[in-house]
């Protein structure tokens, strides 16, 4: 994204993963909650009483401790409402603009990308014991702020609230007690793995892939590796290189690593996951995205060995993007209404 007129691009591929460039944690660097957790981290770091144009050498003259103490502990008040401290921000240096005004201004460096999720990324990052509808709104609210009591309302109508509608999606059937979970926690995982990752990989697919020539692919990770975390944020990195302590645990396992492996390196090598064919030859064509094709390789869909269930699911299959449709056409909405 870091395109220079006339300079050549650093890279002739890209494999994206973690996120997305269009994933909603790049503000101004003069945001207020930059602004707020700097200046807390001086006032701990005991800077916060010297002229401005001296923070920086005040900052230098304190030991290691008493910076990384600082700083941990900023990021850790924050941490429970996924507010981190210390992320990117648009400094018009190095990151120049919102990348959702990059992908619009269609200057951007083209090459080959491979990028994608898991289905459950908000398993490591949302409150766990959440129990109350309440909760769920002041979760979003606390996070976002900006949001109107109109956005917040949609944001409960699309994620039904598993306490007033048997029929939601977000209904807990598993061993609450036993997990640690409280009965919305399925619901705000949902939303926040949606909102934070799923629908802007989707959403970086879409407007890099319609004004492109290379291609873009998209992968969707969903074997269930544990009762709780199910496919979750990152799994997908202990498959793609084919290592041992996934093979060796079952042939299904095997099959899915070498499948993803194959599609990587393969990439990796040509720029198309499908061109060179090696041991798993006969694995499926992965389509390129489009608007109009809008499908992800799905792996180990239906898989649920390692949470200790008996389904093998299927290795790798093209699927489209009908079950999070709805749900990326509002968060996509919000972040080209919106600079958060």
């Amino acid at each position: 994204m870091n395109y220079k007129e006339g300079v050549e691009p650093l890279f002739h591929k890209a494999i994206l993963e973690s996120g997305a460039p269009t994933s909603r944690a790049v503000h101004p660097y003069d945001a207020t909650v930059h602004e707020d957790q700097f200046s807390k981290f001086i006032s701990e770091c005991g800077c916060s009483d010297v002229p401005k144009g001296s923070v920086t050498s005040c900052l230098r003259s304190k030991s290691e401790k008493t910076v990384t103490d600082a700083q941990t502990k900023v990021f850790d008040e924050y941490n429970p409402s996924l507010r981190w401290a210390f992320q990117p921000v648009i400094d018009h240096n190095l990151i120049h603009q919102r990348p959702i005004d990059a992908w619009r201004s269609g200057k951007w460096n083209r090459v080959p990308i491979m990028t994608g999720h898991a289905t459950n990324e908000g398993t490591y990052y949302v409150p766990t014991s959440l129990s109350t509808s309440d909760g769920f709104t002041d979760f979003w609210h606390t996070l976002l702020p900006h949001y109107s009591s109109d956005d917040l309302a949609t944001v409960n109508e699309l994620y039904p609230d598993p306490s007033v509608d048997s029929s939601s999606p977000y209904v807990e059937g598993r061993n609450m007690t036993a997990l640690s979970i409280g009965p919305q926690f399925k619901r705000v995982e949902a939303s926040y793995a949606h909102y934070a990752y799923v629908c802007p990989v989707r959403q970086t697919a879409d407007l890099a892939s319609a004004s492109q020539e290379p291609p873009v692919f998209v992968f969707h990770w969903a074997l269930n590796k544990t009762v709780k975390g199910g496919a979750n944020h990152g799994d997908n990195m202990y498959y793609q290189s084919f290592q041992e302590e996934v093979t060796s645990i079952s042939e299904s396992q095997k099959e899915v690593s070498g499948m993803y492996h194959a599609y990587v390196t393969s990439f990796i090598t040509d720029g198309n996951p499908n061109a060179i064919k090696g041991r798993y030859g006969d694995r499926p064509e992965w389509d390129a995205y489009t608007s109009k094709q809008a499908g992800a390789m799905t792996f180990g869909k239906g898989n649920d060995e390692r949470a200790g269930g008996s389904g093998k699911g299927v290795p790798a299959q093209m699927i489209g993007n009908e079950w999070v449709q709805k749900e990326c056409d509002f968060w996509w909405k919000k972040s080209e209404d919106t600079e958060e």
